[in-house]
């Protein structure tokens, strides 16, 4: 794929070093010389490179006005992102540019985030926090993560991932995806058992890419099926959930729910799920960890190798 083009960055090449040589130029490694432009999206200036780019990695935000620069780019040839999903790049992929996502990156912080939120919404963190702040001494039981049978809904990188961090925990995992298949920690169903089996179902974990089939999949009558007591936790997408529907079933005590992403996002200072009980709203920071950088970083330079020897990128998930 490597050609005379120009390939913009969202990180410097100090950072990303060392830059393949067939990219870097007369002045070598240190990136002298090279094709590589550096654009974070931040309010910076912007390299005048744009009519020569073919390689784009979009900075890690979900701002629009640097996906808006795509339209400035005639020889654009390949665009890679940093987050794990990419339905918010689809509206502006030309037609015939590679796309590739960030599988690699996220895994870890966001599995920890699921576990995190799931540990922390059945113990009862918040109401830990809350008592500590108002000098209360809240002694009691509470439900543990142990005995429960765990319903992984998406069985990709993250979902395994979070798959990976339950082993140990003495829990019941059950894995749904959209293709049945034998996993690495246990058989994986398909989403067709899913009316037979969200009725066994203590803890659900939402782990599916926001497609048009998993929008508003879990609505009124998903939640239904789900015993009284159950946690839903999303770290997918906000849309995946009706929100309405989940309001009323957390309104009404009967489902609890941990949710690193919503549906308005930003969740609105206001919003009446942020006031629902049994809710935790972390702010959309799966990915967002020290985690994050060094899998980022790896994943480009891996990319860049890839272009600078005519190679197949990893991760392509449109053509």
């Amino acid at each position: 794929m490597v050609s005379d083009g120009r390939i913009w960055v969202p990180y410097s090449l100090e950072q990303l070093a060392p830059i393949p040589a067939a990219l870097s130029g007369a002045g070598g490694a240190d990136g002298s010389g090279s094709r590589i432009d550096v654009y974070d999206g931040a309010d910076g200036p912007v390299p005048d490179t744009a009519a020569e780019v073919e390689l784009y990695v979009l900075p890690y935000t979900f701002a629009p006005h640097t996906l808006e620069r795509i339209a400035d780019m005639p020889r654009l040839r390949m665009i890679q992102t940093l987050t794990a999903g990419y339905e918010h790049v689809l509206p502006y992929l030309p037609p015939g540019v590679l796309l590739c996502n960030g599988r690699g990156i996220h895994e870890t912080s966001t599995a920890e985030l699921a576990l995190a939120l799931t540990l922390a919404a059945l113990r009862d963190i918040p109401g830990f926090v809350r008592g500590q702040d108002a000098g209360e001494w809240r002694f009691g039981f509470y439900p543990a993560l142990a005995d429960k049978r765990v319903l992984i809904l998406g069985y990709g990188a993250i979902g395994e991932a979070v798959d990976r961090r339950l082993q140990g925990f003495e829990v019941d995992v059950v894995r749904v995806a959209r293709t049945p298949r034998d996993g690495v920690h246990g058989p994986v169903r398909a989403m067709s058992e899913l009316p037979d089996l969200l009725p066994h179902t203590d803890v659900i974990i939402l782990t599916v890419p926001l497609t048009e089939d998993t929008r508003g999949l879990v609505d009124a009558d998903f939640l239904a099926r789900l015993p009284d007591g159950a946690l839903v936790v999303n770290v997918a997408r906000g849309p995946v959930v009706d929100t309405g529907a989940l309001l009323a079933e957390v309104r009404s005590g009967r489902l609890r729910a941990a949710l690193d992403v919503t549906d308005p996002e930003p969740l609105p200072a206001d919003h009446p799920l942020r006031f629902a009980p049994g809710v935790l709203i972390s702010p959309h920071v799966g990915g967002s960890s020290s985690a994050f950088l060094p899998r980022a970083l790896r994943l480009i330079r891996r990319q860049l190798e890839r272009w600078s020897e005519g190679v197949t990128p990893a991760n392509i998930v449109r053509r």
